[in-house]
């Protein structure tokens, strides 16, 4: 169903085809109701009606053709010439058998056999669907409006020593914004205050401000909660992380699930064969009726136009998935695609990474072990070379040389910033390699340092902690003790998941023992440690085997880092954990927890499964209403009246159930 008024066309494309450039931009408009003006052709239709009736009942002796006539074809104007006029739009491009073609045929054809009030109802109350239809958009629209509205279109950039508020998209990277407090920030950057207090719930739906400190990124769409702060432009306006994500979300409803495209398939055949149906129940008779009365077997054909249209199905469905994208948004779960949403029913195992998915990825130095060089040297080297790298255990120890540890409380100076560091190479899995201060060191896993045949004691292996092992030209200098958290609602969503049946799988880059003791305590069926990311890829590869004799059995992997990319792109649902941590995430992951709450994977799978569930529902709804009065119809027991409820109410109440999934509860 889709009404002409010309902006609803584009609402029909963000069911359809997924959220256009247009639709953008109707997300914008500054009243999010519909206007009186959209109500005013229904209005008016419905009072001539209801005088053409009245008219009808008391038996004006003037009331004939052809003022009749007028009455009536004044009364269908209104609703009836906007669906005249798209389905003849539909013809010239060569695109006849809509529902527009339907309505307009079946009601013509009331007028013709002089069934007014019939013809002028059903046109009618279609355009009451439409006007519910639109609302049902509208609502939809105004959660993407939401997360739209989270992204300024101006900042103020420092320029030649002056403030000047400027377009965003104007703001070149390297150039210096200040941010007012209760401001929100316009661009992706890096910190250059020695700190400030942001509001991040908008993207990752955390209550709590996060305090962030020179240096550190600052995102586009958080705000500003304390002091002025100014910050260097790293990234473009339109390259931004919340600019992505904002067009993964536009592209959200273009991935469309198999029951849609089937639907969209099923449609296509389904609508010639009524037109061929509604002709033959017309004429056919003629050859095998005695009494027949052309008049009376036209209006069984024109019934039977209106029962078959299929306008419930083909809007109510794809408005059922725009509603379960909206429903993610709202619960902080980016889904890229209404297709996700039904492979997200039908997972039987998730597989999580550890590190910043189940804990935290806070991590703190808890120990520092140093042989053959002071504990101060070895943690301003080893803060040097980590500099070059951004894992979260980097930052433990960047943070921990540069507060001076608990051992040198005196130490005021970050000394590694002085460092000279040369040379650095990336091993994944591994560790950094590099020259600081002229010499060779490797900092990293016991498997970095017996790549490079540095002996040093296994006992060390053996501790359940993060350990990270160092070295100094070829011999080992120590080790720092690093501890992480388990998230509150880990073990939580773990017991969700297994009381759907659903079996869980935890792997790591982290040692085998700290990697157990995190499962154990979570609770999950399986894990595996020590893992490089093709060790990961090779894991995933293995458990998608296992579900192999089923071919409806998904698996699902959930992480939030680079290395993590690989696995996420191999999965069937790829789930990015704080999404706007990763680019490489964010292009790969199929779903996307914008927070860090665990408990969101089994949050959107049961959005996932609350809207299949609707969307199943309104097939049934759909198919077996229109089946019982379309013999009704056909046997000429079913009137104009009937066949009204059965398109037009039937797509109401299908329309009303689908909306339905945005106020469900998940959580």
């Amino acid at each position: 169903m889709a009404h002409d008024h010309d902006h609803s066309h584009g609402d029909v494309e963000i069911i359809e085809q997924g959220i256009t450039p247009a639709a953008e931009a109707l997300a914008h408009k500054k009243t999010p109701v519909q206007p009186w003006r959209e109500y005013l052709p229904v209005f008016t239709s419905l009072v001539l009606l209801l005088v053409g009736i009245a008219l009808d009942q008391f038996g004006a002796a003037w009331f004939a053709d052809p003022w009749r006539f007028l009455l009536y074809a004044a009364a269908y104007l209104p609703v009836g010439w906007p669906v005249l006029r798209r389905a003849w739009s539909r013809i010239l491009h060569k695109d006849v058998f809509t529902e527009f073609f339907l309505m307009g045929i079946a009601t013509l054809g009331a007028f013709a056999i002089r069934e007014y009030p019939e013809g002028v109802a059903v046109m009618l109350f279609y355009t009451i669907g439409e006007l519910f239809q639109e609302s049902a958009v509208l609502r939809a629209r105004r959660s993407i409006k939401a997360l739209l509205d989270v992204r300024p279109d101006e900042v103020t950039v420092v320029r030649d020593g002056k403030y000047q508020v400027v377009k965003a998209a104007q703001v070149q990277v390297g150039e210096m914004v200040q941010v007012k407090p209760g401001e929100k920030v316009g661009l992706d950057g890096i910190m250059r205050y020695d700190s400030g207090s942001f509001d991040t719930a908008a993207l990752t739906g955390e209550s709590v401000p996060r305090t962030i400190r020179r240096g550190e990124a600052v995102l586009a769409g958080m705000i500003n909660r304390q002091s002025l702060v100014e910050m260097e432009v790293t990234t473009p306006f339109q390259d931004s992380k919340l600019s992505r994500i904002l067009k993964l979300v536009q592209e959200a409803t273009g991935r469309k699930a198999q029951t849609q495209e089937f639907i969209a398939r099923f449609a296509k055949i389904y609508t010639p064969i009524i037109c061929a149906l509604a002709v033959l129940i017309t004429l056919l008779p003629y050859f095998f009726v005695d009494d027949y009365v052309f008049r009376d077997w036209l209006y069984r054909g024109l019934v039977f136009l209106v029962i078959g249209c299929p306008c419930a199905l083909v809007i109510s469905i794809p408005l059922g998935y725009f509603g379960g994208i909206g429903a993610a948004s709202r619960h902080g779960i980016l889904v890229k695609g209404s297709v996700f949403l039904d492979l997200l029913t039908q997972l039987k195992t998730v597989v999580m990474d550890k590190t910043g998915t189940m804990t935290k990825g806070v991590f703190a130095v808890q120990d520092v072990q140093a042989i053959g060089i002071e504990p101060k040297q070895l943690a301003q080297l080893t803060a040097a070379l980590e500099t070059k790298s951004t894992h979260p255990i980097a930052t433990a120890i960047i943070e921990y040389a540069g507060r001076g540890g608990e051992i040198w409380e005196e130490q005021k100076e970050k000394e590694y910033e002085t460092f000279s560091v040369e040379n650095v190479e990336e091993i994944p899995g591994h560790g950094l390699k590099g020259t600081v201060e002229g010499r060779t060191m490797l900092v990293g896993n016991a498997k970095l340092l017996q790549k490079f045949g540095v002996e040093f004691d296994e006992a060390l292996t053996k501790i359940p902690y993060t350990i990270v092992m160092t070295a100094l030209d070829g011999k080992f200098s120590g080790y720092f003790t690093i501890a992480d958290e388990i998230k509150s609602d880990a073990a939580e969503v773990i017991k969700r998941l297994k009381s759907e049946g659903i079996r869980t799988v935890m792997l790591s880059g982290d040692k085998s023992a700290v990697v157990e003791e995190v499962g154990r305590a979570v609770g999950v069926d399986e894990w595996h440690g020590d893992l490089l990311p093709e060790d990961k890829v090779t894991q995933v590869e293995r458990l998608q085997k296992s579900l192999a004799e089923s071919p409806k059995a998904k698996l699902a992997f959930v992480g939030d880092g680079v290395n993590d990319a690989p696995v996420v792109a191999l999965a069937d649902v790829g789930m990015a954990m704080g999404g706007l941590g990763s680019d490489a995430t964010i292009e790969t992951a199929d779903v996307i927890i914008q927070n860090d709450e665990p408990a969101k994977i089994a949050t959107a799978i049961a959005i996932g499964r609350a809207t299949r569930r609707i969307v199943w529902q309104n097939i049934g709804l759909a198919m077996g209403v229109k089946a019982i009065v379309l013999i009704l119809g056909a046997g000429g027991i079913a009137t104009m009246w009937e066949a009204v409820f059965a398109d037009v109410g039937v797509a109401l109440l299908a329309i009303l159930n689908a909306v339905r999934v945005q106020n469900l509860k998940f959580d």
